[in-house]
């Protein structure tokens, strides 16, 4: 599903912000990476969603090597991964049918099939009763779950959550990582990136310790601690 060879990423300043990570993430995981302010995490992050290009090594995401990937086909590889990210990058003027439509737009998918699955999508999260709603009118949590039905909406084999806890409260947070676990349970493929290690702890997934730019830690199900 996700393999890293042998990846470094080097930025102009000549400091690795990755050095040769060797990673598999297999199909239906749920993965937490964890690390320091500046260990990497983003970097990796920006690598698997082709932002940015490796310096050094390779990496595939559901067969397909990145660096073969052209331009143009950027778009269309992206569909497969959906994101979610610590500040909700929900559209203010829009209300939560329209955030969560506008994915599918994007893809140029027919309005027959918005009006099904952007329902279906809200039900997913507990939201159907705010479809008409604006952001500004929402909790935090609340905004999280249209963030992640936005990003499920166009059936990524891969969701990616770039510190989806970061903003909220501990009772929201739970609620979050509940519906990641959720989706995960259902056949998508679940990486989250975080600093909260109670989280960690507690779900009890595999866990990727990142630090100056290498995994130093790859621990099972369960079998994570502070001292991994």
């Amino acid at each position: 599903m996700i393999t890293l060879e042998h990846v470094s990423k080097t930025y102009s300043a000549g400091v690795p912000a990755l050095n040769d990570v060797n990673l598999d993430i297999e199909e239906g995981e749920f993965v937490f990476i964890v690390g320091d302010s500046g260990s990497g995490k983003s970097t990796l992050i920006k690598l698997l969603l082709k932002e940015l290009d490796p310096t050094e090594g390779t990496i595939m995401i559901n067969g397909k090597y990145l660096n073969k990937i052209r331009r143009r086909q950027i778009p269309k590889f992206r569909r497969n991964i959906g994101v979610v990210f610590q500040d909700f990058r929900l559209l203010k003027d829009r209300n939560v049918y329209d955030n969560i439509a506008f994915a599918q737009k994007v893809i140029g998918e027919p309005s027959s099939r918005i009006r099904k699955r952007v329902p279906q999508m809200l039900s997913m999260v507990g939201l159907a009763p705010k479809y008409r709603s604006f952001p500004k009118q929402l909790s935090g949590g609340e905004q999280q779950r249209v963030a992640i039905a936005r990003a499920l909406v166009n059936e990524p084999k891969i969701l990616l959550a770039d510190e989806p806890t970061g903003n909220l409260d501990n009772n929201n947070a739970w609620e979050i990582m509940k519906l990641l676990e959720e989706i995960n349970s259902k056949g998508t493929t679940v990486v989250v990136v975080t600093h909260n290690m109670e989280i960690v702890k507690v779900m009890k997934k595999r866990v990727i310790t990142v630090k100056k730019g290498a995994v130093v830690s790859d621990s099972k199900k369960g079998d994570y601690s502070d001292e991994d």
